[in-house]
């Protein structure tokens, strides 16, 4: 008997390491993608990988541990450690034009993580709606924001338009990244 109760607590400790790893390696990923930020001139809106990171991390980790990595990164910004894009750091992050599609992150990271638990990523049609619907939630609470201060029209123009085109390469690499990983893993 106390043999079999060692064994549970070994277990449970590694299960915990592991999570434990898991939420900061997908932390370090976002951070990593967010230094990789390319400045856009007429935008205060950088192009980054991150949307890419969101939708991986979510349908790798699943709902709760892909949203534990999204809200460790976004505290160690908040903490003063640079892993917003382009170095940037501090609460003063949230409040700027980005601070929309840093808190969108959330939910979104959620949503592709929970329909990836859902089977979403079974098949290669539901896995890019799965991706879709991701980017669709860091769009909108991204532009919601910077509708705040810039208003709508031209919160669309700086925030959306043009980055439309990129949001469709990274939610089609998303899709076949996490895919592949889901055929692999069968």
């Amino acid at each position: 008997m106390l043999i079999t109760n060692k064994i549970e607590t070994l277990t449970k400790r590694r299960s915990v390491a592991i999570t434990i790893s898991a939420v900061f390696a997908g932390s370090l990923l976002l951070a990593l993608l967010a230094r990789l930020s390319i400045p856009v001139p007429f935008s205060p809106v950088p192009i980054t990988g991150q949307t890419f990171g969101i939708l991986f991390l979510g349908t790798v980790l699943g709902s709760r541990i892909g949203t534990l990595s999204v809200i460790m990164y976004i505290s160690e910004g908040l903490m003063g450690l640079p892993v917003f894009a382009g170095g940037s750091m501090g609460f003063l992050c949230l409040l700027g034009p980005t601070g929309g599609y840093l808190i969108g992150f959330i939910p979104a990271v959620y949503l592709a993580g929970y329909l990836s638990e859902k089977g979403f990523i079974n098949n290669i049609s539901t896995t890019l709606i799965t991706m879709i619907f991701g980017t669709i939630v860091i769009f909108i609470f991204g532009i919601s924001w910077l509708a705040v201060t810039a208003g709508f029209n031209t919160a669309l123009s700086i925030g959306l338009y043009p980055y439309l085109p990129g949001a469709a390469v990274k939610i089609i690499l998303a899709t076949v990244v996490a895919y592949s990983i889901n055929r692999f893993n069968k």
